[in-house]
């Protein structure tokens, strides 16, 4: 039953994965998830931008206080370092500390890309702000874009590791998803990239009060494991998948035949429950449900 559910989901994934022309022509095999992905990220961190440089000048404004800074001329350098630091920073953080080259350090078709984008987005005369009815529909392209990054992009960084200890550990496999899938937008953020004035350290939204209930940063772990516990990426996950069944009730034959599931449908039970968790926050940030919330200039998308 679950699998009939899932298999729009699957052949969507398909479908956006399929590489694209004129992208082939050129021996890329950048796909409409890529591009979609890079679209949204761009879109949303120069929403991100206009909300915080409204919000600073109205606060200079009300304020003779020499300490709140000038708001400094933006220039696209800025903007694109700030954006290949969300995409490419964590990765940088853990291929290091893992021993492998990082994937930028390969091939800079990525980066290439990710500025194109950035100078369409750049030039476009207004960007909508975000509201709940503009978000809440692009939660769902999230879910898809962020299940790919944490079933298909980082797992393969552990379990291809060529040493047995890593490519075994669920603890590097957890680490390195956290690292690689938060660690540019702890760096924007700590560097107030995003923000109107001159480049100054300050606290991410992640060390503020409540910042540990930050989405993403729990996500990130959560959903790679899931989808490790579902393949059985690693030898551990398999055992815990045969010990979730026995605590769930099932027979003592079927936990003895218990097999992993479909990676393609495990990825896109992934992808739902993303877009349940991003929709939700949609929710919250928006005021369509009253909870506390972290307040920051973080929304993460990729």
């Amino acid at each position: 039953m679950l699998d009939l559910l899932l298999a729009p989901i699957v052949e969507v994934y398909r479908l956006a994965l399929q590489p694209l022309a004129p992208f082939t022509w050129l021996g890329l095999r950048f796909s409409a998830l890529d591009v979609a992905a890079a679209f949204r990220t761009c879109i949303a961190l120069r929403q991100i931008k206009e909300q915080l440089h409204k919000q600073h000048v109205t606060k200079k404004a009300a304020t003779q206080d020499a300490s709140v800074p000038e708001v400094q001329e933006r220039s696209f350098v800025r903007d694109l370092t700030a954006v290949l630091l969300v995409v490419f920073g964590g990765e940088a953080i853990s291929a290091p500390a893992l021993g492998i080259p990082a994937s930028f350090m390969i091939s800079g078709a990525g980066m290439g890309l990710w500025a194109a984008v950035q100078t369409i987005v750049d030039k476009l005369p207004a960007v909508h702000a975000p509201s709940f009815q503009t978000e809440l529909p692009v939660s769902l392209l999230d879910g898809f874009t962020r299940a790919f990054l944490l079933c298909n992009l980082i797992p393969p960084m552990i379990v291809g590791h060529p040493t047995e200890a890593v490519a075994t550990s669920p603890w590097s496999l957890l680490v390195t998803s956290l690292v690689t899938a938060n660690g540019g937008f702890f760096i924007v953020n700590t560097m107030s990239f995003l923000q109107p004035y001159a480049l100054t350290l300050t606290t991410p939204a992640e060390m503020l009060p409540w910042g540990w209930t930050t989405t993403d940063l729990w996500a990130a772990p959560f959903i790679t494991g899931l989808y490790a516990l579902l393949t059985h990426a690693q030898p551990f996950w398999a055992d815990a998948h045969t010990v979730t069944l026995g605590w769930l009730g099932n027979s003592a034959s079927e936990v003895a035949k218990v097999q992993p599931v479909d990676p393609e449908y495990a990825r896109a039970l992934c992808a739902v429950v993303l877009m349940g968790l991003f929709s939700k926050r949609v929710a919250t940030n928006f005021g369509a449900l009253k909870v506390k919330r972290v307040e920051g200039p973080k929304t993460k998308v990729q």
